[in-house]
């Protein structure tokens, strides 16, 4: 019986060395695995990351060196639009991208530039929708419905998505109006599944199966990338045998990966370097206190925080309430690329990651008790209300509680980000805050808005360095100024608003101004 359990034993280890051997994924070099690849020229390639985070930059340094003959008329989709200088920015800047189809561009000069001369089609998709329509074609899904952009120019169309090369500012090609319908009242978009030709995806450890693990929000789109993708190529930092990774562990099963390189290129340069030192008084430890009208709108904003919400908070003024949560409350904040639970910055740059920034690109760490996730399944707890509270800036506020806080038209194209998820979604409060009157003293609290919306009579409360709003978003019966800054009167409120307003009995109540 012995001898038998050990022939067995002896076949067992034998047929495993076989199997993993032949089976493994791996391949030697980035340019090994572009090979596989049938064509490089007018293919759609899916690509992971989020800013600077979980790119597959070994691969795409590779594909960057390849011949225009080679790898030409891309079409990209990204959630963000890439740096200068580096991978998918090189990539836009050899001319090989024909179009980008992305949620936020902001930080690419170059790309900037080639959208506006017509020579790069830019393709601009709220993030949640882009990370959606990517899953949905890896799991057979030909088409979804959300509220994402309903009411909007992204629903409407509209958007250039390329400009004419004579200079003019005039738009070549548009987006098309896309179909909606109405689900118990409330108005949805019918969004398409995205399937690829190839992913490019980055991983932290890979086993030799293609088994994937990430880390941090370096996992952000990577999954749902590698999901959408007839070819997917990965690369890793640590690539182990067959039977070494813990199932449990496992965030993407191999049986979406077709090849493995080991990453060369993991620098992880950090996008913004974000220190709590820089938020502190230098004289006494203590949390600087940011004075004057916008001081007064953070601390105002954080009194929106009840013990126990989850809470998205967009970048600039709404992060920065977070400074100022009131004592004995406590929340959960959530970053749209991939973190529940966010900490404070990091106290040093020894202790900055580069797998852990929020939706600002900044260097942040994790609460005990935080959790990541892909960027579908982020968005898929914000667009099923299951945050909330959401506080984002603005650009223009409307009566009725339209915002539009993401694009004006010829001269500024950053994108909508996450932003049309966050507002849109059934359920969550939406508060906005932003200066009362732009740098030129005109309004931005208007009876409509004058710039393409982000959301259609989404707004609950704004915020400004004057007063503070209730906005009957359902009833439609306006706004109701129910706060009012210290000094102010009403008809200087008045004076600096687009819109009319009515005001609770007298005395109005203060905003808070303790500073």
């Amino acid at each position: 019986v012995r001898m038998l359990q050990q022939l067995l034993s002896s076949r067992t280890r034998l047929h495993r060395r076989l199997f993993f051997s032949t089976n493994s994924k791996v391949v030697g070099s980035a340019q090994e695995a572009l090979a596989k690849v049938p064509s490089l020229s007018g293919i759609t390639i899916a690509l992971g990351g989020f800013g600077l985070g979980g790119k597959p930059e070994t691969l795409l340094h590779a594909l960057v060196e390849k011949d225009d003959g080679v790898v030409n008329d891309l079409t990209i989709a990204s959630l963000t639009g890439g740096v200068d200088g580096t991978g998918l920015g090189k990539l836009i800047e050899q001319q090989k991208v024909k179009r980008l189809m992305s949620s936020y561009v902001g930080e690419n000069k170059t790309l900037e530039t080639a959208f506006f001369q017509g020579t790069l089609q830019v393709e601009l998709t709220p993030q949640g929708t882009l990370a959606a329509r990517l899953q949905a074609a890896g799991a057979g899904m030909p088409a979804f419905y959300t509220p994402t952009g309903a009411g909007t120019i992204y629903a409407q169309g509209g958007i250039p998505i390329q400009y004419k090369s004579d200079g003019s500012g005039e738009a070549l090609i548009e987006s098309d109006a896309r179909e909606t319908r109405f689900f118990g009242g409330k108005e949805f978009v019918l969004e398409h599944a995205l399937p690829t030709d190839v992913a490019l995806v980055k991983a932290y450890k890979a086993d030799t199966r293609g088994n994937l693990v990430f880390r941090g929000t370096a996992q952000n789109a990577n999954p749902d990338a590698a999901m959408s993708a007839k070819i997917c190529l990965a690369e890793a930092e640590i690539i182990v045998e067959a039977g070494e990774l813990d199932p449990n562990e496992v965030h993407l099963p191999g049986v979406y990966v077709n090849h493995i390189i080991q990453a060369t290129m993991n620098d992880k340069p950090i996008e913004r370097l974000r220190l709590s030192e820089a938020e502190t008084d230098d004289n006494d430890g203590s949390k600087k206190v940011v004075k004057g009208g916008r001081g007064r709108i953070m601390r105002r904003a954080a009194k929106e925080f009840k013990d126990g919400m989850y809470v998205n908070l967009g970048i600039g003024m709404p992060t920065m309430a977070s400074n100022y949560i009131p004592a004995g409350v406590h929340i959960e904040l959530q970053a749209e690329n991939g973190l529940m639970g966010i900490g404070p910055y990091p106290a040093s740059e020894k202790e900055a990651d580069a797998d852990y920034i929020n939706a600002g690109k900044e260097t942040i760490t994790a609460l005990p008790g935080a959790s990541t996730f892909s960027s579908s399944n982020s968005f898929n707890m914000i667009r099923g209300g299951h945050i909330d509270l959401t506080i984002l800036g603005g650009l223009q506020c409307s009566a009725s509680g339209d915002l539009a806080n993401w694009i004006v038209p010829g001269k500024l194209v950053k994108g909508m980000g996450g932003a049309m998820d966050l507002v849109g979604a059934p359920g969550s409060r939406v508060v906005v805050t932003m200066d009362h009157t732009a740098k030129d003293g005109s309004p931005k609290v208007l009876q409509e808005c004058l710039l393409p919306l982000t959301g259609h009579k989404v707004v609950d409360r704004i915020i400004t360095d004057m007063g503070v709003f209730d906005v009957d978003k359902v009833g439609g019966t306006g706004m109701t100024l129910v706060e009012i800054a210290p000094g102010m009167t009403v008809q200087q409120v008045r004076d600096a608003t687009g819109a009319d307003f009515k005001t609770v009995p007298e005395p109005i109540p203060f905003m808070d101004d303790e500073e």
